[in-house]
């Protein structure tokens, strides 16, 4: 009788997936901006431990509900400290939820879809939200009047008060974003071709201090040779 209450009594594990099936980009556009916002601000928040960044990861706001989630393309959380997570689940984070989110749409995103994304970071307490179509090149923000997002205007660029970053949409539609010291953004394709230019240089002068160790090695057998002592003329 006991055992048949407890198990009456005991309410089934809530699950909560660190994944919903869905891919981080659905093309290479939208995956470089996601990659170059997601670096540059991992970079630029290195040395303080309490901002959390990250990208393609979901937000559970409410415990007990899975159902309630959305996938955050990326999410700057200020006050949680870094670390591995598989996903967001506020609760566990002291009840903070995203104060920024990224969102850089795809081409299959509708205008039904992207305002429900809307009205849930409005819901549960972002307090910046910045929307980037790179297909037309069009950048929205929305920022929290009070109680609620509202959209905010402005003209071919936009200062974030949180973040301190500026993002400008050139001429050609591109999405640029600066650091507050007036650096760009560099996306994953770039920061691969510097990466690949420090790496041959760093060969170069692995080959010149090859070829330098070589030919002392060669002038002191020479000398040698010739009777006289390399660590002689060396001291």
């Amino acid at each position: 009788m006991e055992a048949t209450a407890l198990q009456r009594e005991a309410k089934p594990e809530v699950l909560y997936p660190d994944s919903d099936g869905e891919p981080t980009a659905q093309n290479t556009i939208q995956y470089q901006y996601i990659g170059a916002i997601q670096v540059g601000l991992d970079a630029m928040f290195a040395d303080n431990p309490d901002v959390f960044v990250a990208a393609d990861m979901l937000w559970y706001p409410v415990e007990g509900k899975p159902d309630i989630k959305n996938t955050l393309d990326v999410m700057v959380v200020f006050g949680r400290p870094k670390g591995a997570r598989g996903s967001y689940r506020q609760w566990e984070e002291d009840g903070v939820a995203p104060q920024v989110v990224f969102k850089i749409t795809s081409p299959g995103a509708t205008i039904a879809e992207m305002r429900s994304k809307r009205m849930f970071y409005n819901r549960h307490g972002v307090a910046e939200y910045y929307e980037y179509n790179p297909e037309i090149g069009t950048l929205d923000v929305w920022t929290r009047q009070k109680s609620s997002l509202r959209n905010a205007f402005f003209t071919d660029e936009w200062r974030s008060p949180l973040l301190g970053v500026t993002l400008k949409i050139e001429t050609n539609g591109e999405l640029i974003v600066y650091r507050p010291n007036g650096e760009r953004f560099l996306r994953p394709v770039e920061l691969k071709a510097l990466a690949d230019l420090a790496e041959a240089r760093a060969e170069r002068e692995r080959n010149r201090a090859e070829r330098e160790r070589e030919r002392a090695e060669r002038l002191a057998a020479k000398l040698r040779e010739l009777g006289i002592d390399p660590e002689q003329i060396n001291g």
